[in-house]
């Protein structure tokens, strides 16, 4: 086993070399937030979708641009707006009277990188649209099925403040994202250097390819082989019951919880932490790969009560005890 998986490691290593080109790309026009590229690259190596969360001008939408341009993959942006349509999404069919019939007009969702800006702006029957899309990675135009290219990765914004002609995501289709992360804002230093670059009548420094596609879904091999003992498989397991059923592990937060995680949690953190696995080089997940990415699999996932919100306990509180309270193997 040890030979394998120094054999895996050294893999690993090599196919994972791209990963450093990629951060120091984009870290020449995104200042900071090593948190959201860090997390944009699990979601990517682990064919996960990533809703962010965060006040205007924190370069979420840059940074997803950014992402799209070095892997050099094909890009499209969705601006979410009340009147938005689902066939303004997936695509719709569209009359020829030359030829007497109906032709294929695909829509934006067609690409490796779709950002959806301002998700949160649609109502829902707009957003229900990305659920095959996600899930299936498959989208339904008429009585015909398109298989979407890969890989495809949907990267969603939403602004927490701005609740003004907002609707509030379905859970299901909150359930669909892997990884929901909060954005927060640059510390001084940041600011700094933020200022430095940006205060200029000059574009942003162009973004030059540092990986394929293909090589991202050759890594994707890589990362199902990576180890995972069963007792981090139970450790995985026994965090998303704790969720569910908190009593069972003497966590008093039964009456913060109105619903727990899903199964496809389980599976999200599984991945999420394989993939954290192969940012560090390692052919083997630890339970500190868990904890590291747990908050931002599961915050999205836990339906709180009404006494919670009344209280002002957050799912972030939630998770963090349950982290701290399960035992780790």
């Amino acid at each position: 086993m040890s030979d394998n998986l120094s054999a895996l490691g050294q893999e690993i290593r090599e196919s994972s070399a791209w990963v450093t080109l990629l951060r120091d790309e984009m870290s020449r026009v995104i200042v900071g937030q090593r948190y959201m590229i860090d997390r944009l690259i699990v979601g990517l190596l682990s064919n996960g979708h990533v809703l962010l969360e965060g006040v205007p001008g924190l370069a979420k939408t840059l940074s997803v641009r950014t992402l799209a341009a070095a892997i050099q993959a094909s890009f499209k942006r969705i601006q979410f707006t009340p009147d938005l349509l689902p066939a303004d999404i997936v695509g719709t069919l569209i009359y020829n009277p030359r030829e007497a019939s109906f032709e294929t007009k695909k829509g934006p969702i067609f690409a490796n990188v779709v950002l959806a800006d301002e998700i949160n702006r649609a109502p829902a029957k707009v957003q229900s649209a990305l659920l095959e899309a996600m899930q299936e990675q498959q989208v339904t135009i008429g009585d015909k099925t398109f298989r979407l290219p890969e890989p495809f990765l949907v990267l969603a914004t939403e602004n927490p403040v701005d609740q003004e002609g907002t609707y509030p995501l379905p859970e299901a289709q909150v359930d669909r994202f892997m990884m929901k992360l909060r954005i927060e804002y640059p510390d001084i230093h940041e600011e700094k250097r933020i200022l430095q670059l940006m205060s200029r009548t000059e574009p942003l420094p162009e973004i030059h390819p540092v990986v394929s596609p293909e090589s991202i879904l050759e890594s994707r091999k890589v990362l199902d082989r990576i180890y995972i003992d069963e007792k981090v498989v139970d450790y995985i397991v026994n965090i998303v019951f704790a969720t569910r059923k908190p009593s069972d592990y003497k966590i008093n937060i039964n009456h913060l919880i109105q619903f727990g995680a899903s199964p496809r949690a389980t599976i999200a953190l599984t991945l999420a932490a394989k993939a954290w696995a192969f940012l560090q080089g390692r052919a083997y997940v630890i339970p500190q790969d868990v904890k590291t990415i747990g908050i931002d699999v599961l915050r999205h996932r836990i339906l709180l009560s009404y006494e919670a919100e009344a209280e002002s306990i957050t799912a972030e509180t939630i998770i963090s005890r349950i982290l701290n309270t399960v035992p780790v193997p």
